[in-house]
């Protein structure tokens, strides 16, 4: 892997990345950094309850978000769990972190520590209350468990003897029952997510650029989930943005790591190129324009 020309940083491999990283340098204040949390700031778990941030994540984002216009985690969890998981309320340095929890339909200011959301669709207390026997009625409670996530519920093949399988037997089943009360399946590395349709990390993302009239962008991430944001930060370029797409790790899930900039191999790398954004921001100086 390759160098940039002005620090340690890592190459991006194609001609859109190495503009999005000229621009981050360039304009770090009028730049935003978005970052997806399991996978991407935190490893990922068998038990999702146990997930935390890898342990430079925090001093990383903490150095990187006074040198930048925002950074803003954007993650399928409630706001307020990301937040708790990520350790991120109280820190020096991230006094003004935005964290946009279940696709953005929540969202946490460190600068008011209040979570921000509507009420409960309704179709989600309806599945939660049938998925239980819904699952066991088609044989397949063993190996899978359920993860309440509080505005969305969860469907998990991890622990089955073959996960993949799983994974692939419950998909059609479940997107029945989610379009039967009204909701959506985002499929995952090994879970399964039924929730709300209308919002995705592509619609909280654009959204927050425009709230913060960036002219810049990096967004990581490491699931399908993210390629709504992938597809946002492309859309942007297309228009005159510039923008870093990254990916955190790659053998799960190809179809981001094919359309991504810059491939880490997981959150460790991940938040080492983030610290080492930080350092090469104040190397650089003051925006240049």
């Amino acid at each position: 892997m390759g160098s940039h020309p002005h620090s340690s940083l890592p190459m991006p491999v194609t001609a859109a990345g190495r503009e999005g990283l000229e621009a981050l340098l360039r304009v770090p204040r009028r730049s935003v950094v978005a970052l997806d949390f399991d996978g991407t700031l935190a490893e990922i778990v068998p038990d999702p309850d146990q997930a935390r941030a890898h342990p430079g994540a925090v001093p990383a984002v903490a150095a990187l978000a006074p040198e930048v216009a925002s950074v803003a985690v954007i993650t399928g969890r409630p706001a307020g769990v990301a937040v708790r998981y990520g350790g991120f309320a109280g820190v020096a340095g991230l006094e003004h972190l935005v964290v946009l929890g279940h696709y953005g339909a929540e969202r946490w200011d460190a600068v008011t520590g209040i979570v921000h959301a509507p009420a409960e669709h309704p179709g989600v207390a309806a599945v939660r209350a049938e998925l239980p026997g819904f699952l066991d009625a088609i044989g397949a409670w063993r190996g899978t468990w359920i993860e309440e996530k509080g505005r969305a519920l969860a469907v998990h093949t991890r622990r089955a003897s073959d996960p993949a399988a799983a994974f692939a037997a419950l998909r059609e089943p479940l997107a029945e029952l989610a379009a039967r009360h009204g909701l959506m399946v985002e499929p995952g590395r090994a879970v399964l997510e039924l929730r709300p349709p209308g919002m995705d990390k592509g619609v909280a993302l654009t959204e927050f650029l425009e709230e913060q009239g960036a002219e810049a962008v990096l967004y990581a991430g490491d699931d399908l989930g993210d390629l709504a944001a992938y597809s946002a930060v492309e859309k942007r370029r297309a228009e005159g943005l510039p923008g870093l797409l990254v990916c955190s790790g790659s053998a799960e899930v190809p179809e981001l790591a094919a359309r991504a900039d810059l491939v880490l191999p997981g959150p460790g790398q991940v938040t080492a190129f983030l610290a080492g954004l930080a350092e090469a921001i104040r190397s650089a100086g003051p925006d240049a324009t």
